[in-house]
């Protein structure tokens, strides 16, 4: 009797109509977040070569044509603007693209989202980049029309939820969280109101705004610990409770069960986030503080988590032990975090000069300041604690939440830059998705080993 040998190529082969459809979306998702990579890397060196080259003109003609109706934004910071609306499309065709194989409701929603937005862009700014994705997305979107009954909701996610909050542990864990930072938030206080006392002055804006600093950052601290905590063992768990196998029999796609811990796991860190808003909004009781900076901080927090998860479970698909994904995935977490910030801090420092406008005084060449700059905003960027601490004090020094422009030392002229939120929010999100592609690619060469 023959035996049916089965290969990598067959276990990967798509075995449905259904499957077959879902492959070929995820493909031209891939195609057009990558045609869009080489679109952003021209516009860079064209950029780079008007700019060593001294010549104005050229900025302003690559800037008239790739962002038409700028408005009242400089040729420099529309070549900024329009660089960070490719890198925003990348993201979201790539998280489109996971979406779509993990069969998500979704993912419908954000290819009709990156269609109306770059509409719109291109409609009121003449954000001709954005033909590229809509083209990419409309297609995409015209498969998917075909077969709307494949997209549902998570089942892993919806399993693994319930699980979670049916015990007891959940809620112990929304206890002491709120109970860690409602304490550090009282002490934070108290030292706070002995300080301005002691000045002789009344409590103002400033005890508000140091009440929200403080408990976000315990916040960010704590999210740093509990993400990774929550991902590292999705796969590895399954393993050491030897249930992996049974999956590997079912039905479901393997970028469903990714998706569905990695979802799984964010679902109950958003509720954390959620449930330690009250405590930042106390700082409106003393003013400082406006609802921008509370919906930023949320921004900020939310994107750290959703990188951390991924980290995490990106480990699990790649070690057997949740213990070793687990000290992988937090030192991951604690490099990025704490070790930039030590290591790359003259670096940072350059940025922070030019954030707080006492120039940086680091060379006499205008193109090697300004590349300093950038490399420098690019760190703070890699980094949520310095992310969220530019933000704040850009919007509290020039109240900008969006783009700013930097004096050089060595000249005196202006360039342009972005708020470290958006720059975080784009690279992290981006990173997540690679990160998940190749957990769900690890899987699948682990399953045919």
């Amino acid at each position: 009797m023959a035996q049916t040998v089965i290969t990598s190529t067959d276990v990967d082969a798509p075995l449905t109509p259904r499957e077959v459809r879902l492959e070929r979306i995820s493909r031209i998702l891939r195609w057009g977040a990558i045609f869009n990579v080489l679109l952003v890397s021209v516009v860079l060196a064209l950029t780079i070569i008007a700019a060593a080259s001294a010549r104005p003109e050229l900025v302003r003609s690559i800037a008239h044509i790739l962002l038409a109706r700028a408005g009242s934004l400089r040729e420099d910071a529309a070549l900024l603007a329009v660089i960070l609306l490719i890198f925003a499309n990348i993201s979201a065709l790539l998280v489109a693209m996971v979406g779509v194989l993990a069969q998500e409701f979704w993912a419908l929603i954000l290819i009709a989202a990156a269609i109306f937005a770059n509409a719109i862009g291109a409609i009121l700014f003449g954000f001709v980049p954005g033909l590229l994705t809509i083209v990419v997305a409309a297609f995409a979107g015209t498969i998917l029309l075909a077969d709307l009954r494949a997209f549902r909701t998570n089942p892993v996610m919806l399993k693994e939820l319930r699980e979670r909050m049916r015990g007891a542990r959940a809620f112990v864990v929304i206890t002491v969280y709120l109970a860690l930072m409602s304490g550090f938030a009282v002490l934070l206080y108290l030292v706070q109101r002995g300080v301005v006392q002691d000045a002789g002055s009344a409590v103002t804006g400033e005890l508000g705004r140091t009440l929200f600093a403080g408990v976000v950052g315990i916040e960010l601290l704590l999210i740093i610990f509990i993400a990774p905590a929550f991902t590292a063992g999705a796969v590895t768990s399954e393993r050491e409770r030897k249930t992996y196998d049974l999956l590997q029999i079912t039905l479901l796609p393997r970028p469903s069960f990714v998706i569905g811990k990695l979802e799984s796991a964010l679902s109950y860190i958003f509720l954390l986030l959620l449930a330690a808003i009250p405590l930042q909004s106390i700082a409106f009781l003393f003013g400082g503080v406006s609802e921008t900076e509370l919906i930023l901080a949320f921004i900020i927090l939310a994107v750290a988590a959703i990188t951390l998860g991924t980290v995490g479970l990106f480990f699990s698909t790649l070690v057997d032990r949740t213990l070793t994904a687990s000290v992988r995935a937090y030192t991951v977490a604690f490099t990025v975090t704490i070790g930039i910030p030590i290591v790359l801090s003259p670096l940072i420092g350059i940025f922070n000069g030019a954030l707080v406008g006492t120039g940086t005084g680091v060379s006499n060449s205008p193109i090697i300041e300004a590349g300093l700059i950038y490399l420098g905003a690019f760190l703070v960027s890699l980094n949520p604690i310095l992310t969220a601490v530019a933000t704040q004090q850009l919007l509290i020094d020039r109240q900008e939440i969006g783009f700013w422009t930097a004096t050089l030392s060595s000249n005196g002229s202006q360039i342009p830059l972005a708020s470290p939120w958006i720059s975080f929010t784009i690279l992290y999100l981006v990173i997540s998705t690679l990160l998940v592609v190749f957990a769900v690619r690890r899987m699948r060469r682990s399953e045919t080993l």
